[in-house]
């Protein structure tokens, strides 16, 4: 997009979540209630339902996608009715396209496909070094999404056969320069300021406040002094640390694990090796690598016959940079440091011989091998702190693969109470007081996972003090919780809160204060903007705020141009009251040819978005796409919506 947008891309993109997210918790769920019934159709796109088993399954693969990537979020914000509502409206998206395929006869051929998915990154990673995939974690990479490797395939050829229903539409939307800089003078337009700011901290001290004026402020405003919904409870957690604590080992299994671990404690063999190079590339001309491995020969007879003297053919001959200078010293290496036809010939040397000619990617390569490092075993003594490490932790977790599903089926059979599932599994029972919902900023351990506190305030936990079903935080680590004592949110007692309600008094009464003076200059200066008594001038834009608040440059940028200068003014709430004067347009700057031809094509991917989503909508008009369930906040006669 345009450099300054494109520069200021993470700030837009969380602006997008902050007004898209919190609005979803001004809704609940009851416009979902009457299809409690999983076969129930909740939409509908030529005439096929889409069920509310396969929307609950969809916002559910929804949910997990967000949390991967933004683990702090409230929970509630994605189970809301209007989280769940956008969920759907994207499912029918997906089945008018692909319908729309199906009707257009737009198929992915299956050499496409084999294509696209030897190209696709996550996958190209799972081929090994002779370029075979492997199946088995390929396998795993589909069950990571909920399907077998089959039905990955399936959803990829849709996917691919979707994208030609509007991908050519995207792509062929082209915009002129003229069209660019309209849309980019209009967007990115700046404009010269000059502000005043009444902040309510200056008109604090003429705040009067009685004990009545608290009490009424208090009844009137309530919600603003409700405590946090909060909970007690015990939670019962295993893995492997704690089960490694209860392990333990006999001497001879840890003096059997050494014996047949020693090689492994005592490292890799060394080897020092000096070379000569002559380089050749695998795609040189036959004659240049011919001429190069005559040198090579040349010069391995030369030191056959002169072993002495392998260095100084070295540094004389030797197209190596790293090493000539140094007779060809290598220094010592271990397997896996070089090539695999350098290492093999290395490893195949006694101390002191030279090799033949080895070819590699690199050239012509004579190797003496000067050096043998035999690895050293440690003693048992000095090893026994990471013997007993590795055990307990291997033995931890083949109990925790023999005790989880024990842990699962007992918290859920004995549900109310953990005490014979702590017994059994030798465990502890662990308290907690004051967790909310959501995690507390910067928490972490079990109790800061945001699935276990969702599943730990869900309905019949609350209501039932239900153990809360097995939940994995942690790899190999899982946890059940309880509440023993629940506080649900409550408007706070005025005795306990009344210095909270004096703040929030002279809060709301200073911003007023401020508000009203600057409505005064305000009214004042209207008629002679040239009088006011105003800061410096600044020049302001949408990508340039100059520490100005994002309200008082977008009132500067609604300013009449045609009545410049002008005054406007901007109540910040509780930030204050602002006058600005809008002094002017400012020219921007000139961009660059390269610049230029970059918002062209950005314009015309905007537009070409645009035109899709008219597409889009023309598709569902055709194909009497709708949805069936009341949109969070409409009115009850328009639920059911096309699409």
């Amino acid at each position: 997009m345009f450099d300054s947008i494109r520069n200021h891309s993470k700030i837009l993109m969380g602006l997008l979540f902050l007004l898209v997210i919190p609005s979803f918790v001004l809704f609940g769920m009851d416009s979902y209630s009457r299809f409690s019934d999983q076969g129930a159709a909740v939409a509908k796109v030529s005439g096929n339902k889409i069920t509310q088993g396969e929307w609950d399954a969809a916002h559910q693969r929804e949910v997990e996608r967000i949390r991967a990537s933004v683990p702090n979020i409230d929970p509630k914000l994605l189970d809301s009715a209007e989280a769940r509502y956008a969920t759907l409206e994207r499912m029918v998206n997906d089945r008018v396209i692909a319908a729309a395929a199906d009707k257009q006869l737009l198929v992915t051929s299956d050499q496409r496909l084999a294509r696209y998915l030897q190209q696709d990154p996550s996958i190209a990673g799972l081929r090994g070094a002779d370029g075979k995939l492997d199946m088995d974690r390929y396998r795993q990479l589909a069950a990571s999404q909920g399907m077998t490797p089959e039905m990955l395939e399936a959803k990829v050829r849709q996917d691919l056969s979707a994208q030609q229903v509007l991908g050519g539409l995207q792509q062929s939307v082209l915009a002129s320069q003229s069209q660019t800089d309209a849309a980019l003078n209009a967007f990115l337009q700046r404009r010269e300021i000059q502000s005043q700011k009444w902040s309510p901290a200056d008109f604090a001290a003429k705040v009067q406040v009685t004990d009545a004026d608290l009490e009424k402020f208090y009844q009137t405003q309530a919600e603003r002094f409700r405590s946090i919904e909060s909970a007690d409870i015990e939670y019962l957690v295993l893995d492997t640390a704690a089960l490694q604590k209860s392990i333990n080992l006999p001497e001879q299994d840890l003096k059997t694990y050494y014996e047949q671990n020693m090689q492994r404690l005592a490292g890799k063999e060394e080897r020092r090796a000096s070379h000569i190079l002559i380089t050749a590339a695998k795609d040189a001309p036959a004659a240049d690598r011919t001429k190069a491995r005559a040198k090579a020969d040349e010069l391995l007879a030369a030191v056959r016959k002169s072993p002495k003297s392998f260095a100084d053919v070295a540094r004389k001959n030797s197209q190596d940079p790293g090493s000539a200078a140094k007779g060809g010293d290598l220094d010592f290496f271990a397997k896996g440091a070089m090539v695999k036809a350098f290492e093999d010939a290395a490893f195949a040397l006694k101390k002191g011989e030279i090799s033949d000619v080895v070819e590699s990617e690199f050239g012509f390569h004579i190797i003496e091998l000067t050096d043998i490092k035999a690895p050293k075993a440690p003693s048992f003594e000095a090893m026994r702190p990471q013997l007993e490490a590795d055990l307990r932790k291997q033995q931890a977790q083949r109990q925790f693969a023999e005790q989880a599903e024990t842990f699962t089926n007992s918290v859920y059979e004995q549900a109310d109470s953990f005490k014979s599932t702590a017994e059994r599994l030798k465990l502890t029972v662990q308290k907690a007081e004051g967790l909310t919902r959501s995690p507390t900023p910067g928490a972490q351990g079990v109790l800061a996972n945001a699935k276990l506190l969702q599943s730990l305030f869900a309905e019949e936990s609350v209501t039932k003090r239900r153990n809360t079903a097995a939940v994995e935080v942690a790899p190999s680590t899982l946890v059940s919780a309880r509440i023993v004592a629940y506080r649900p949110a409550a408007v706070r007692p005025f005795a306990e809160v009344k210095d909270e309600v004096r703040r929030q008094f002279v809060m709301d009464k200073s911003a007023e204060l401020a508000k009203a003076e600057g409505l005064t200059k305000l009214a004042a200066w209207k008629d002679q903007a040239a009088q006011a008594q105003v800061g410096s001038p600044v020049v302001v834009s949408r990508d340039m705020l100059q520490g100005q608040p994002q309200a008082v440059v977008d009132a500067a940028l609604r300013a009449d141009p045609a009545r410049l200068p002008a005054m406007v003014g901007v109540d910040l709430g509780s930030q204050g009251y602002v006058v600005a004067r809008v002094n002017k347009i400012v020219p921007r700057d000139a961009m660059t040819p390269e610049q230029l031809a970059q918002s062209r094509q950005q314009m015309s991917q905007l537009w070409g978005q645009a035109e899709s989503q008219a597409y889009l909508t023309h598709l569902k008009q055709q194909l009497k796409a709708e949805i069936l369930v009341q949109k969070p906040g409409a009115k009850r006669e328009d639920a059911a919506e096309k699409r």
